[in-house]
């Protein structure tokens, strides 16, 4: 333990002991802390919150790429203006609900689970019209664009809230954390959900090239020569597109079940950020704050870079697997394998954090990937490597998810304790996280589509040039390695070690406590 770290334990632990509390104080301490125990009912009912986001944000990572370009048939330059605009719009809109999240009234039902009901029929009905592929050939750029925008924006209105709502479900940094594990194991799981539902049924109806079989009309998707007994295991595009249209409806499906989960499941509680606070500030002041914060710049500036290697990797994958492996059977078994990987391995990355400390997670857990990464160019359409590689990537991609979301509220305690008259706030420090790795994230998906037209990459076509091929083993292996080196540098610099988080959490306690002894005497 460092010495200034030390201090501060030192000066937290003191603090407790000369300041005097009240015995009212103290018993409406204790009352807040037996309140702020969650059940393993409510953390599950929390946790599957967190499903819709991630099997519908799975599907689309793994899938939309290829599906806007051997599907709907979009060249690749317009393929790119759609991932980057809809990323890109879809970062724009977080800052703008959190603020508007952070602002509204509190309701019988609290503040953050309107938001959750009103925007998710809405968003299943603009997600399956993502997977529609309208008959005009003109207008399908368009199409795209507006229902990837629409979407992405209700999906906004849902997750910016239920990330926030980590705040309000609980005062406890424990319960909390233990909360945030449950959230997490869940996350992927629906990862795997979503992954399995798309790839199942998609790669039910690709388990060949339709060109090898028939002539198949470009434009109208239709058959145009009649498949024969040799080649009777081919598809049509026409099939290709049903299936797309079938797993989004499936999917659709455990994305309402899962919001009826958490609304029904989870009680929001307004007690739980309760800080004295002075008059309301103004977007952009409470935003100066934000950003001011030293540790939240640090935090998110880290896990951007590391996030992009993970996306990018994400967002090739499925094409690298097809032309650079020609892996076309077996693409949505090896995407499997990577989320169940993950799913498996959050558990041990909760109790990896919560021995050795959240920074050391951080580079381990990061790190764990590169090997396999490297293991990806060496490979030449051999399945059993490929397998292995999948299942070592899945457990860094565990780790990807977890420490993120357990480590924002560390951030947005240390914020809390050196802004004391500022409350309301925990919207956009989330918000403005998935912000810039929205955008970032846009920024290289579009930048990845254009690298493979540039490349030469053929719309629909069963093989691809040399070009093509080298573009694509960049994308999943030597420029996600040099982003997750640039995100652990700055890791280096993020402040918040153990000893400071718990002089935090004992300092949140004391003020917790002071507030609770004003409160009986003004009462008294």
């Amino acid at each position: 333990m460092a010495r200034g770290e030390g201090a501060e334990l030192y000066s937290a632990k003191s603090l407790l002991q000369n300041k005097p509390t009240s015995k009212d104080g103290l018993a409406s301490s204790v009352k807040r802390a037996q309140r702020s125990q969650l059940s393993v009912c409510s953390k599950l009912c929390y946790a599957f919150g967190g499903a819709p986001y991630q099997i519908t944000g799975s599907a689309l990572g793994f899938f939309l790429q290829m599906y806007l370009l051997d599907v709907a048939q979009l060249d690749p330059f317009n393929a790119s203006i759609i991932l980057f605009v809809g990323r890109a719009w879809d970062a724009v809109t977080d800052p703008t609900v959190g603020f508007l999240v952070s602002r509204s009234p509190w309701t019988r039902w609290g503040r953050m689970m309107p938001w959750i009901v009103l925007s998710t029929p809405l968003a299943v009905m603009c997600y399956i019209l993502i997977w529609y592929v309208p008959s005009v050939q003109q207008g399908k750029t368009v199409w795209y664009l507006i229902f990837y925008c629409l979407f992405q924006s209700l999906q906004t209105c849902f997750h910016v809230p239920y990330s926030a709502l980590t705040m309000f479900i609980s005062s406890e940094q424990r319960e909390r954390d233990s909360a945030t594990a449950y959230r997490m194991t869940v996350e992927v799981l629906g990862t795997v959900v979503g992954t399995a539902i798309q790839g199942q049924i998609v790669g039910a109806a690709s388990n060949g090239c339709p060109g090898d079989a028939d002539a198949v009309d470009g434009v109208n998707g239709t058959t145009l020569q009649p498949r024969t007994e040799a080649n009777s295991s081919y598809v049509s595009l026409d099939q290709t597109k049903q299936a797309y249209l079938m797993a989004s409806g499936v999917i659709c499906a455990v994305y309402i079940l899962c919001a009826l989960i958490l609304v029904l499941g989870v009680k929001e509680r307004k007690d739980s950020v309760r800080v004295k606070t002075a008059e309301p500030m103004s977007f952009f002041q409470g935003l100066r704050l934000v950003m001011g914060h030293g540790p939240y710049v640090k935090l998110v500036m880290g896990f951007l870079f590391t996030s992009l290697a993970f996306m990018l990797l994400e967002g090739n994958f499925a094409l690298f697997l097809t032309y650079s492996l020609n892996l076309r059977k077996n693409f949505q078994n090896i995407l499997l394998v990577i989320m169940l990987s993950a799913t498996v391995t959050i558990p041990f990355w909760q109790w990896f954090l919560t021995r050795f400390g959240k920074k050391t997670a951080v580079y381990v857990g990061i790190l764990w990937a590169v090997p396999f990464m490297i293991l990806l160019l060496c490979m030449d359409g051999n399945l059993i490597v490929a397998y292995l590689a999948s299942m070592g990537s899945g457990a860094s991609v565990a780790a990807a998810f977890l420490l993120p979301w357990s480590m924002l509220p560390d951030v947005v305690d240390d914020f809390k304790l050196k802004n004391p008259e500022s409350c309301g706030h925990e919207a956009i420090f989330y918000s403005f996280y998935v912000f810039f790795t929205k955008f970032a994230s846009g920024v290289s998906l579009g930048i990845s589509t254009l690298s493979l037209e540039f490349a030469g990459y053929v719309t629909g076509g069963c093989s691809q040039p040399k070009a093509v091929d080298l573009t694509l083993k960049m994308l999943v292996s030597p420029v996600p390695i040099a982003l997750i080196v640039v995100g652990l540098l700055i890791f280096k610099t993020y402040p918040i070690t153990e000893a400071r988080r718990q002089n935090n959490r004992i300092l949140l306690q004391q003020l917790r406590a002071g507030e609770d002894s004003e409160s009986s005497d003004s009462t008294v």
